[in-house]
């Protein structure tokens, strides 16, 4: 009977001990009141007004039961931006890669671009584009554009002609090779520029949902600062982080089920 290590369940524990440090801090704050209530709200209140929030009857109290309507809008924004940055970012990256005068073309450009805060974009956006979903999708599929493009760039440049050499020599042509050579000896750098970019699709979506949009998890929390709720205001931060940190975990798991080189570099 094989000996269960230690070292395992520690590994199991070890993701959860800095929020679990986190919401004791926050229990014994609330608890002796260095903190008042209304700036920061006690862990129960927060509960209180995240069951309200998730699970509550529509229209039986304020923002009670508009947790599924406002995933759905904020999730059809963060994958419509998401999907365009991927669109838009791998296949170029990928050339930029491989073609040193594409490469030196776009570097100068993209770099500038990327040092541009995404709050200074979002004047300009509302004038193309308005208050609504193109103005959120612009800002996420902008956002994320930057480290997908340069993480695929990165890794495309990285891989050895020595590969693609014998690829060749066994009869595998220049779009195959792409296939069956190219991406997967570069789909480290690509995992890691697809979930970064992931990641940072929600942050941005909350700035585009800041404008006045009528539902979505960043016009909730900007509804609640003007109305004082700081409690909703909690509840949708910690549903973001939440529901970002799972939206990593699946993009990850469909690499790795979609790509054997991805399973590999896992």
């Amino acid at each position: 009977m094989p000996v269960r290590s230690p070292f395992s369940e520690g590994q199991i524990l070890l993701p959860w001990l800095l929020p679990a440090g986190f919401l004791l801090a926050w229990l014994f704050i609330s608890f002796i009141g260095v903190i008042p209530a209304y700036l920061l709200p006690s862990p129960g209140e927060v509960l209180k007004a995240a069951t309200s929030y998730i699970f509550g009857e529509p229209g039986s109290a304020p923002y009670a039961g508009r947790f599924y309507a406002d995933f759905c809008a904020s999730g059809l924004r963060v994958l419509s931006g998401f999907s365009l940055a991927v669109l838009i970012g791998l296949p170029l990256g990928m050339l930029s890669g491989r073609v040193p005068f594409l490469q030196r073309m776009l570097g100068t450009s993209i770099n500038g671009l990327r040092a541009v805060p995404g709050i200074c974009w979002l004047p300009l956006a509302l004038v193309w584009f308005g208050i609504g979903l193109k103005t959120t999708v612009f800002l996420v599929a902008l956002a994320a554009f930057f480290p997908i493009y340069l993480n695929t760039e990165a890794g495309a440049r990285q891989v050895s002609p020595l590969l693609l050499q014998a690829g060749a020599m066994m009869g595998v042509r220049r779009l195959r090779g792409t296939f069956a050579v190219l991406l997967p000896a570069a789909m480290p750098h690509i995992m890691t520029g697809l979930r970064l970019g992931l990641g940072i699709s929600w942050a941005y979506l909350v700035l585009g949902e800041l404008t006045g949009v009528p539902n979505g998890l960043g016009a909730v929390i900007m509804d609640a600062r003007m109305l004082g709720r700081i409690d909703i205001i909690v509840v949708g931060i910690i549903l973001i982080a939440l529901i970002g940190r799972l939206s990593d975990t699946g993009l990850h798991w469909l690499l790795r089920t979609c790509f054997r080189s991805a399973r590999r570099s896992a």
